[in-house]
């Protein structure tokens, strides 16, 4: 299964949860037509404070006088009857993307949200995008109920990040992706042991990761990738049990990887792409068998690529370019059936493509461009018809096909010389990039797996939990 269709996939279950989400909710809807719709009249009051701040779309108290009232609702708002009184209580509410409620130029982050005592999730989404807004609570409030905060594209929400989310003990989903939030991350976060999904991605924070992360015993998946985090990743994140997906690209964190990342035995996908990281591979790293994305470009490594890794048997995406690794390319990378795209471009190999990579039958993507790769090519026809462009050997000198699999321009394409040719017009000769000439040519901190990658889909990746 390639990058693109596992994410689809997930996507997909993710739908499903909520779409079943809606038919409950539809179902509790039909249901309260034959019983009370009466809400408290705090709360109804709170709700249309709420509205009114974010939304002018329409007279909210006037064309919806009671909000869960089938009929009377509007898209974007759920109800319950907890069962604990004869009332019914919001239990969702949807802001920013059609069908749901608009969010008016002047909309501000509406701390009363924290007031609605049942409301389990609430979601902004390109909600604050004229007008500057900071994430606030009120000094005392009950939100016991509130499982999910989800607060993405708001291109005007600024300021930190308050520690006293940590009060929202029942918190399972954290997304703050795509804001321009600053400062640090608060170690109190990691106090909500109750959390499955925490995505601070592309903000502008500040500092280390803090060694509470590994608190999150329950977490399945960490997003902190493209902010400013400094320092080195840290060996409590091998606490993480239930981690599937782990991102941290495009940061500035430094240091190598943890020993501890071999005890992470769920994972399924890492991104460690345009840090700063260097040093050898945690020999454990076989251990990571049910491992099928490693993504790690960008990375001022200079060491010799880890044999450990051809043990991932389920990985079908490694990519280890511009990170300035020596040495061979080890054989044991042919003993990944399921890979499908390997990119080991601009680093500094030598020696010859491994023979047994032609058995590769499921690599669609293979890119060893811009190394002192050497001797002949030792892919046959059909191996080299099935991959066409996606498979780049330009920048190797030492490399040559053999003129029976030439086939007239296809030496051209790959960008490799015939064997016993002399004319250089394949393009053969261009030199390795320099990690410094890189930089120049925008391919180190801006040109990671989410940004630059045509193999994998960024709307897939940017949108991997579309409502979280």
């Amino acid at each position: 299964m390639s990058c693109s269709l596992f994410f689809l996939f997930l996507r997909i279950l993710l739908l499903l949860c909520f779409s079943f989400s809606s038919f409950s909710s539809a179902a509790t809807n039909k249901n309260l037509q034959a019983s009370n719709t009466n809400m408290d009249p705090h709360e109804t009051e709170t709700l249309f404070n709420i509205m009114e701040t974010l939304s002018s779309d329409q007279n909210w108290r006037v064309s919806h006088p009671n909000p869960c009232k089938p009929g009377s609702s509007w898209i974007g708002i759920e109800c319950k009857n907890t069962g604990h009184d004869n009332l019914v209580h919001v239990s969702r509410l949807d802001f920013g993307i059609p069908p749901n409620p608009s969010c008016k130029n002047t909309a501000t982050f509406p701390s009363e949200i924290f007031r609605l005592p049942h409301l389990e999730s609430v979601f902004f989404i390109q909600c604050f995008t004229r007008t500057k807004t900071t994430i606030s609570l009120p000094p005392q409030f009950s939100t016991s109920s509130l499982q999910q905060l989800s607060m993405r594209s708001n291109s005007e929400l600024v300021g930190l990040i308050p520690s006293q989310l940590s009060s929202l003990k029942s918190l399972q989903i954290l997304t703050l992706s795509q804001n321009l939030l600053t400062g640090s991350i608060p170690a109190e976060i990691f106090s909500l042991d109750s959390l499955l999904h925490l995505d601070l991605s592309y903000n502008m924070l500040t500092g280390i990761i803090p060694a509470q992360v590994g608190n999150l015993k329950s977490l399945v998946g960490l997003d902190l990738s493209y902010n400013k985090l400094t320092g080195i990743i840290p060996n409590t994140i091998g606490q993480l049990g239930m981690l599937q997906k782990l991102d941290l690209s495009s940061n500035e964190l430094t240091g190598s990887i943890p020993e501890s990342i071999q005890t992470l035995r769920s994972l399924v996908f890492i991104a460690l792409s345009s840090n700063k990281l260097r040093g050898f591979f945690p020999e454990g790293v076989s251990k990571l068998q049910t491992l099928q994305y490693f993504i790690m470009d960008d990375n001022p490594m200079f060491t010799s690529l880890p044999s450990e890794l051809g043990e991932l048997q389920k990985l079908q995406e490694l990519r280890l370019a511009n990170s300035g690794y020596t040495g061979t390319i080890p054989s044991t990378y042919s003993k990944l059936s399921n890979l499908s795209t390997l990119s080991l471009q601009n680093n500094q190999l030598t020696g010859e493509i491994p023979v047994s990579f032609g058995s590769l039958s499921h690599i669609y993507h293979l890119n060893l461009s811009r190394n002192f790769l050497a001797g002949v090519v030792p892919f046959n026809p059909s191996f080299l018809n099935r991959l066409g462009k996606n498979l780049d050997l330009s920048g190797n000198p030492g490399l040559c096909l053999i003129p029976s699999d030439a086939n007239g321009s296809k030496s051209n394409i790959l960008g490799v010389n015939v064997c016993g040719n002399n004319n250089k017009s394949a393009g053969s000769l261009i030199k390795p990039w320099k990690m410094s000439e890189a930089h120049q040519h925008g391919i180190t901190t801006k040109s990671s797996f989410f940004l630059v990658s045509t193999m994998i889909p960024v709307a897939l990746l940017n949108h991997l939990f579309l409502y979280i």
